[in-house]
This record gives C-alpha cells, sequence and structure tokens, in this order.
C-alpha cells in the first residue's frame, strides 16, 4: 500500500514539480533574480566566498572604506560615552594608518587604555572591530593576567622550533593568523611578566 502511494502518488507530484521547475529555468522571461541557476555571479557572492576562506570581513574586500572611515569618529562616540578625547584620539590613528602613513607590517594601532572599571575602556574595543571589521566577534580578547610567568611567553607566542607544542602555535598568534583583520584586547596586561613586555614590544 505504501509503495502504491509512493508509485502512484508523491513520485509523480515530484516529476511534475520537476518539469515545471525544468520550464521556468529555460524560460527567458525569469529574470536572474529570480533564477534558482544563474550563469553569472555578483560580487557581493565572491566576497562572501572569500571572506569564509579567509576571515577578511566582506566589506573589506567589495565596498569602498571611504564613507566606514568619514563616520568612524561619530560611530565611536555613540557607543562610548565620556571618554571624547580617548575615542578622537584612536579615530584620528586608525585614519592616518589607512591613508598609509604607517608601517605595512606593523598593527594599525596600539593603544594603552588607562582607568577603572566601567570606563569604556573594553567597550571601545568592541566599538572599534564592529565599525571597522563589522562585528564584535572580530575582538580578540586575551587575559594577560594568565602570563605572570616567565615561561607562559611560549604560551602566548607558540614554542620556539624544536620545543614540544612548536606545531600548535600559541594563543595570540593563532588568534590572529585564523583571524587577521581583528581588534586585539589584551586585558589586565599590567599583571603580566616582564619577558610578556618585551615580546609584545617587538609585535607593537
Amino acid at each position: 500500500e505504501k509503495a502504491a502511494e509512493l508509485q502512484h502518488g508523491k513520485i509523480p507530484q515530484l516529476e511534475k514539480g520537476l518539469r515545471e521547475l525544468e520550464d521556468a529555468l529555460q524560460d527567458d522571461q525569469v529574470g536572474d533574480e529570480e533564477r534558482i541557476i544563474r550563469e553569472i555571479v555578483t560580487d557581493e557572492e565572491i566576497g562572501d566566498i572569500v571572506s569564509q576562506w579567509t576571515g577578511i570581513p566582506v566589506t573589506k574586500l567589495v565596498e569602498s572604506e571611504r564613507d566606514k572611515l568619514l563616520h568612524l569618529n561619530d560611530i565611536l562616540h555613540e557607543r562610548v560615552v565620556g571618554q571624547d578625547k580617548a575615542v578622537d584620539l584612536v579615530a584620528d590613528a586608525v585614519i592616518r594608518a589607512r591613508a598609509g602613513i604607517k608601517d605595512p607590517n606593523r598593527p594599525i594601532g596600539s593603544f594603552l587604555f588607562l582607568g577603572p572599571t566601567g570606563v569604556g575602556k573594553t567597550e571601545l574595543a568592541k566599538a572599534l572591530a564592529s565599525s571597522l571589521f563589522d562585528s564584535e566577534k572580530h575582538m580578540i580578547r586575551i587575559d594577560m593576567s594568565e602570563y605572570m610567568e616567565k615561561h607562559s611567553v611560549s604560551r602566548l607566542i607558540g614554542a620556539p622550533p624544536g620545543y614540544v607544542g612548536h606545531d600548535e602555535g600559541g594563543q595570540l598568534t593563532e588568534a590572529v593568523r585564523r583571524n587577521p583583520y581583528s581588534v586585539i584586547l589584551l586585558d589586565e596586561v599590567e599583571k603580566a611578566h616582564s619577558d610578556v613586555f618585551n615580546v609584545l614590544l617587538q609585535l607593537l
């Protein structure tokens, strides 16, 4: 009974639906926007695929950043209140970097935010990631209180060649490798070991 139902009921319906779909695809009157299969792909679609492969935001690939940079200061001020000078300095540094006035082998900017809890240090980092890279997920937070010991340097940047764990990479280096377009927040950096500071000095 079940086989008969499939043979004489559902299968013919599916075949009819497929024929109608094939006819629609071959109809010259059907616009590209309505087609399921199209011969031409858009810049946005290419950007989406490459973005998934590389971790680079789509807007970085297919959209001019001019408008984004022009409004960066306003966007940051909307999210971070009461820190006008800090926001202005961060926005100016990013704009200068995007204009090419920086070493291409260095980060876009390195900032030291000081102050008690709740004044907006982390929020500014989140706002910057969201503004530049379209999502707060592009902010990588590393708790530097976990790097108080001398040997913890290898956890941050990976073990030297020949040592155990060399192939695994470090917390910082792996995070940047997987997501090169990101804001790195080194939280409570004052608690890190001095050897960690020496490494960061070379990076920043």
